[in-house]
């Protein structure tokens, strides 16, 4: 994985104020592993198509493909790593608008570009905001293959 950090700052040093309505990350790359796949299906979601390659040939993807689950997971390991600050991530209160757009097969190096939407202050919690961030995600032929919002509550940098 290798990443193009586009923050001022450092992750361990990184709070609500990093963040600027606009801004364009991109955080890097991730290869997609056939047995990594096949792994996560048998575990969570046992669908021929994602876990016996013969089988999935016939299948309507024609081959292999990785869960919709485990290609959000790839991107949230990017997403963590490269976006979400260390020591102020508060959690989230989840993922809107998750779509999958083509399927991702094994050997797929998927890259992360996230634009930050919105960026809110909390009215009733004045140590933390909301970042709201929309994520697209790419193969390497630049095909869009999942794009989701996310909202981020993250600590503002003590004073």
């Amino acid at each position: 994985m290798d990443a193009e950090m586009t923050f001022n700052s450092p992750s361990y040093n990184r709070y609500f104020e990093d963040y600027t309505e606009g801004d364009i990350h991109r955080l890097g790359t991730i290869t997609v592993e056939a047995d990594e796949i096949i792994t996560f299906a048998k575990r969570f979601d046992p669908q021929v198509i994602h876990t016996n390659p013969e089988a999935a040939k016939q299948g309507p993807y024609g081959g292999l493909i990785a869960s919709g689950l485990h290609t959000a997971g790839l991107m949230m390991r990017l997403y963590a790593e490269h976006y979400l600050p260390k020591a102020a991530s508060l959690g989230s209160p989840g993922f809107d608008e998750l779509r999958w757009l083509e399927p991702v097969r094994p050997g797929d190096i998927l890259s992360v570009n996230v634009t930050v939407l919105k960026v809110t202050p909390s009215k009733s919690k004045p140590d933390r905001g909301a970042v709201t961030s929309s994520i697209d995600v790419f193969n390497q032929a630049d095909e869009l293959v999942m794009t989701l919002t996310c909202v981020n509550i993250i600590a503002r940098r003590p004073t």
